[in-house]
């Protein structure tokens, strides 16, 4: 053990690291370790790089295919932007807001100010009763007169919401927004994780709607010391992320590798071994290559981070690693983007988006792009991008068994009911079909001891981490910092035991 520079340089140069997985979190690792002067081999086993923040092309414009901003809480994805020098590319989105559909009854209408994860402050606001009514308006009010709240640890933000404020609450205001931002159903979403502090608020104030309205006011203050917007992105689509990382990383000295599907990861002593189809292998430099026959290829190295999705990341792990659990329950979620020629979308009918009340729509939600990206708007020359999503949590996405065609006539169908706005075949100008197995939601009741217990056990393994969402949340805000600390954590390892 040394703390001298010198010598930490000429051990770091020693030791090699091998990254399997080229999304955000592998990318944020692989960095970290080749920032110190290790040797960094990254594989991929898509031909690109990105995970989940993945490019596309509309007719020669390029849009997020999958994640299209990042939370600013915490300050981690902001800090990674300005290491990488691209401050100047963040944006953010108009404030205009979504919009409900799908509600029995009821006109589709602006999502209420005032509340939070869809839960109102104030059950009587205009905007609140229009989509519950004089009756669930009443009902929820009874929050207020019920005996005050002071046991304050309600797990299940569902039994929460139904308890005190009623069922049409529940599934008119809340069941949407979880359906939309977790893919999940409020009676499997904890609370505390959800929306943090609310429990304790709520306590205090006796009530839920004044738990809401106590935290709203905390959150408004706070947002007077630091003002900005609660989620940014970037001018040219997060993309600009990953290709800002990866030149980094190759800067850096390390090796990527694109198309490399990792087979095996085998530990001999101190050293691992993974073994891979290299009839795609394109790259050269990569270290310690050995050809095994045709069409496998092998590389050694002092550690391993394993940075894929939790089904491959389990096949790696199960022989090193025990007490890994069950695996979670991962929804399968489609993103259909549409690139149209209509001019009656010029006025944002339905704002930046709109959410559909579960079993309403064969999409769980949209996002009209070009409304809520100015850069978007402007790129996009007069035309209309929106991206349709569907797929929940135990609900398999309803273009899951179509062909791109179909599923892009599904999506414009959806659209045009959803926006209220008459779409014909003949205005859509190109489309686009992204699938994704989204990490389970750290939101979820338990998935945060799950979490922990399998993150624990990788622990216990020398030479071994694990990043990516499906271990530290979904999300840039989580899965950034949750890279660095585990990138930190193994290279300590490395230099100095």
């Amino acid at each position: 053990m040394t703390d001298d520079p010198v010598e930490l340089a000429a051990r770091a140069a020693e030791r090699h690291v091998i990254v399997v997985g080229g999304g955000i979190g592998g990318l944020v690792a692989a960095r970290e370790c080749a920032k110190v002067g290790m040797k960094v081999t990254l594989l991929e086993a898509a031909g690109v790089l990105g995970g989940a923040v993945r490019r596309a092309e509309l007719d020669s414009i390029v849009v997020d295919a999958g994640a299209e901003s990042y939370a600013t809480r915490g300050g981690h994805v902001r800090d990674l932007l300005a290491d990488l020098g691209l401050t100047d590319r963040v944006v953010t989105p108009n404030p205009a807001g979504a919009w409900l559909v799908g509600v029995p009854g009821v006109a589709p209408a602006p999502l209420p100010k005032g509340g939070i994860l869809g839960i109102p402050s104030n059950p009587f606001a205009d905007d609140v009763r229009r989509i519950i009514g004089w009756g669930g308006a009443w009902r929820a009010y009874v929050d207020r007169l019920r005996p005050p709240l002071t046991i304050g640890k309600e797990h299940s933000l569902g039994k929460l919401v139904s308890s005190r404020m009623g069922d049409k609450v529940l599934r008119r205001l809340v069941t949407p927004v979880t359906a939309g931002v977790y893919s999940a159903h409020p009676d499997g979403v904890d609370t505390e994780v959800a929306a943090p502090g609310l429990n304790e608020a709520m306590t205090r104030a006796g009530s839920l709607s004044g738990g809401v309205a106590q935290l709203l006011a905390d959150r408004a203050d706070r947002a007077k010391k630091a003002p900005g917007s609660a989620v940014e992105a970037l001018a040219g689509g997060m993309s600009v992320l990953v290709d800002a990382l990866a030149n980094d990383l190759t800067e850096l000295g390390g090796v990527v590798r694109t198309g490399i599907d990792v087979q095996t990861l085998v530990r001999d002593g101190d050293r691992w071994t993974v073994t891979f189809q290299a009839d795609t292998a394109g790259e050269d430099g990569a270290d310690a290559a050995e050809d095994v026959d045709d069409s496998t290829e092998t590389l050694t190295a002092d550690a391993v981070i394993v940075a894929t999705a939790e089904p491959s990341a389990r096949a790696l792990l199960d022989a090193h690693v025990d007490a890994l659990g069950a695996p979670g329950a991962a929804p399968e979620i489609e993103i259909v983007s549409l690139l149209l020629d209509a001019p009656a979308l010029d006025a944002a009918p339905r704002g930046t988006g709109v959410l559909t009340v579960p079993g309403s729509h064969a999409a769980k939600a949209l996002t009209h792009a070009t409304a809520k990206w100015a850069w978007l708007r402007e790129t996009a020359a007069g035309r209309h991008i929106v991206r349709v999503s569907f797929g929940a949590q135990g609900e398999p996405a309803a273009t899951a068994r179509l062909d791109d065609e179909e599923a892009a006539r599904l999506a414009l169908s959806e659209a045009a009911d959803m926006l209220g706005v008459p779409l014909a075949e003949s205005m859509l100008v190109d489309s686009h079909r992204a699938r994704f197995t989204q990490a389970q939601p750290a939101s979820l009741i338990g998935a945060a001891e799950r979490r922990l217990a399998v993150r624990a056990a990788v622990q216990e393994v020398d030479g071994l981490a694990v990043v990516g969402a499906w271990l530290a949340g979904t999300g840039l805000a989580q899965v950034i910092p949750d890279a660095k600390n585990e990138a930190d954590r193994l290279r300590r390892a490395l230099l100095w035991t």
